[in-house]
């Protein structure tokens, strides 16, 4: 965990929450980058172009339907995205990052900066208590 942890620059720590701020949207478009807020998902592709990934600009349910851009693995590893839910649905699902061990990267409107969860820390949550998998991003082809 320790690595990438470690190599999020300080701006990584300061992003705020914003639901209105997600892959696509106009908010973004407008004004790119993190400095304004962002949802989950924008936080999460975020921080896997920081190192040095290219993730799909896909709401929750696309991401965990495609197969062209990711793949679904058993296993998560670091800069893995995983998905929690309340139920076991994709639409809506929050994204965060597999940082190792036992340790998540995510943006949620509960903390509303970053935050490092362990999977007990989502499993005890209504809103996050479904797992549904890990996506690896895959090299571009």
């Amino acid at each position: 965990m320790g690595s990438i942890i470690a190599a999020l620059p300080g701006d990584f720590w300061a992003v705020r929450y914003d639901g209105a701020r997600y892959p696509g949207s106009a908010a973004v478009a407008a004004r790119p980058g993190l400095a304004a807020g962002a949802n989950c998902q924008l936080y999460a592709y975020e921080v896997l172009r920081h190192f040095g990934l290219t993730p799909p600009e896909l709401r929750s349910s696309e991401l965990w339907s495609d197969t062209e851009a990711t793949v679904q693995v058993p296993v998560p590893r670091p800069l893995d995205l995983v998905l929690f839910n309340s139920t076991d649905r994709a639409y809506g699902a929050h994204v965060g990052v597999h940082a190792g061990d036992d340790a998540i990267l995510h943006l949620c409107a509960e903390v509303g900066r970053p935050a490092v969860w362990a999977a007990a820390d989502f499993a005890a949550r209504e809103r996050y208590r479904v797992r549904l998998g890990a996506k690896r991003v895959l090299p571009p082809r």
